[in-house]
């Protein structure tokens, strides 16, 4: 009976780490957000966030040199609390949603050099404040992955 307790307290120990470390990962998130607004706002002061801008932006299909269309749901699916994989190398991505995945956000400035990477990729330029700051409360707001087919 003791050797029940004792595996039933572990693992409600390691649930409790992981429910832990998801949380922080969106504080981190949340943390940035803030960031980003903050220097929207100092190009737009109106500028207020939206979850809809997220992700139109998100899903917002970009015709790329070789002709082909393509969208952070290309390769993250149309629910970032989902699972992905790269359009090209076919490599599967991790969930975005940093409610899903308690490894996103957790190394801000490896957000930072992702969002650079990809948006020069995808958009050709970076991804302006206003651009980074929806995306990022999208991603927050999406926290159940689809259900499998």
């Amino acid at each position: 009976m003791k050797h029940t307790h004792i595996i039933l307290a572990a693992l409600l120990g390691f649930a409790s780490l992981t429910a832990h470390a998801a949380q922080a990962n969106v504080t981190n998130a949340e943390a940035l957000t803030k960031k980003y607004i903050g220097i929207a706002q100092t190009v737009n002061p109106e500028f207020v966030s939206s979850v809809t801008e997220g992700k139109m932006f998100f899903n917002r299909k970009i015709k790329m040199p070789n002709g082909k269309e393509m969208a952070c749901a290309s390769c993250h699916t149309t629910n970032p609390a989902n699972p992905g994989k790269h359009a090209l190398t076919g490599k599967s991505i991790e969930p975005l949603s940093p409610a899903v995945n308690n490894k996103r956000f957790k190394d801000l400035d490896k957000v930072e050099e992702k969002f650079t990477e990809h948006c020069n990729e995808i958009i050709g330029a970076d991804c302006t404040a206003a651009e980074k700051a929806n995306y990022i409360i999208y991603l927050l707001t999406e926290r159940t992955p689809s259900a499998k087919k």
